[in-house]
């Protein structure tokens, strides 16, 4: 069986600047050349939730599943990873170049608290799947008073 890795952590704080990551948009908005040695992209995900889990589904085409990791804590996930850069054809006039490659990194965080003891992750043709128990909601119980 094949196993996706996953840490828990308290702390999931950015490693790198805010600034460094929104110079980087700025200029590539005006274009593709304009980047950092290593190209950041954003994989598109979707969240939903049922009423005892929270489903994260990440599109991940071309990511090796050893390049990926996850990092969680009652109220956030991290999904950090790695796609390699496909090669260029030597001697080609590209028309079109969208593809994007390089180090990509999510920090989500989650509409309710999770059980980080019951997380589920599976990864398959590209599509990385996430299942995130909720927390019980604090149960009202009944506290018997001794005779002392």
């Amino acid at each position: 069986m094949d196993y996706i890795k996953i840490r828990f952590c308290n702390d999931l704080s950015d490693r790198d600047s805010q600034f460094g990551k929104s110079l980087e948009e700025m200029f590539r908005s005006i274009s593709p050349v304009f980047t950092l040695s290593e190209c950041s992209w954003k994989p598109q995900m979707d969240i939903y939730e049922t009423p005892e889990e929270i489903y994260i589904l990440a599109e991940l085409s071309g990511v090796s599943k050893d390049d990926l990791d996850i990092e969680i804590n009652s109220k956030a996930i991290r999904i950090q990873g790695f796609r390699r850069p496909i090669p260029r054809v030597e001697n080609a006039n590209y028309r079109l170049a969208e593809i994007q490659y390089g180090r990509f990194e999510r920090v989500l965080f989650l509409p309710v608290p999770i059980d980080t003891e019951k997380v589920a992750a599976s990864f398959q043709n590209g599509l990385l799947t996430i299942r995130l128990a909720k927390q019980p909601r604090d149960r009202v119980r009944k506290i018997p008073i001794s005779d002392d």
